[in-house]
């Protein structure tokens, strides 16, 4: 039986395409896991089954989000799926690469890009790292993100969890 690893908060990783904008972002986090022997290398087939089923109190936070946002005139969760285009959940695909894709979005307060990278382990196995980036455009993104950090981190945790769980055999 599989014990899972460790969900940690790492290093900015220095394989990542963001890597160039790392220096420039006023809010920046990683968290990485070690995925299963055999578990899915691809990042896009992982990002999709990651953030296509999130739990439902996952769904509840952005409801209330969405709420709270409106008056500020922010986008909400109806506006980016009214959208379309290029999407993985409510994410928009700026960048595709084999081991790598970066999702992000940008509004009036904030811009951000979310990088989900596979990279060799050790034993045969993968590390997933989702790497997140903020660009403040505005005072607000500031006390957006302020508020909204430490909720950012659950979520990025349980969906790395998510990924570990369910990341294989591969798809």
């Amino acid at each position: 039986m599989y014990r899972y690893s460790k969900i940690e908060q790492s290093d900015l990783p220095p394989a990542s395409q963001l890597r160039g904008l790392y220096g420039r972002a006023d809010f920046a986090d990683a968290f990485s896991v070690n995925l299963p022997e055999g578990a899915c290398h691809d990042a896009e087939a992982l990002s999709r089954h990651v953030f296509a089923g999130q739990p439902a109190w996952i769904g509840m936070l952005l409801r209330f989000r969405d709420i709270l946002v409106r008056p500020f005139g922010l986008k909400t969760t109806v506006d980016l799926k009214e959208k379309g285009g290029d999407r993985i959940s409510l994410f928009r695909v700026f960048e595709r690469y084999d081991d790598e894709i970066v999702l992000g979005e940008d509004d009036t307060h904030l811009d951000f890009r979310v990088s989900v990278l596979v990279q060799p382990s050790s034993h045969g196995r993968s590390r997933l790292t989702v790497t997140t980036l903020v660009f403040y455009n505005r005072p607000l993104g500031r006390a957006y993100i302020t508020v909204i950090a430490p909720f950012h981190r659950v979520v990025v945790r349980t969906s790395l969890h998510r990924a570990q769980r369910l990341g294989w055999p591969n798809a």
